[in-house]
């Protein structure tokens, strides 16, 4: 699935605007960025599927300085990058705590095919969800 963003550029149309529709178009770029996460952790959820089946780790720190560079150089302002680095520095720990549950959620299914669980115990056993405290 591919989101048709709507990119905000400032025209002179903009400086006009009032408060209502700027919060407005607030407002749809936040319901694109809201599909844009989601279809992240989609993404995030398979390659967690992908490193249970490889036994490959979820933190991979090359990986994720690939990413703060991609992020640096797609960047063309208003947001310094040390501000965007940190915004991605958490979507990054949502996204391994998401992969880290798909690592969890495997190995127990894993477990329970080999008999070491009882079916009323398998559901008890795995992340009620995706959040942790």
């Amino acid at each position: 699935m591919h989101t048709v963003l709507f990119f905000a550029r400032r025209t002179h149309y903009e400086d006009e605007m009032t408060l209502e529709e700027l919060r407005d178009q607030i407002d749809v770029l936040d319901r694109q960025l809201v599909a844009l996460l989601s279809e992240r952790a989609r993404a995030a959820q398979m390659i967690g599927h992908l490193k249970a089946a490889t036994s490959l780790p979820v933190y991979e720190p090359a990986r994720e300085k690939v990413i703060y560079a991609n992020v640096h150089a797609a960047n063309k302002g208003p947001l310094p990058d040390i501000e965007l680095t940190h915004i991605y520095e958490r979507i990054i720990d949502v996204m391994r705590a998401l992969q880290r549950d798909e690592l969890a959620s495997e190995r127990n299914a894993q477990a329970n095919e080999l008999g070491q669980g009882t079916g009323a115990h398998a559901e008890s056993d795995a992340p009620e969800t995706g959040k942790k405290s």
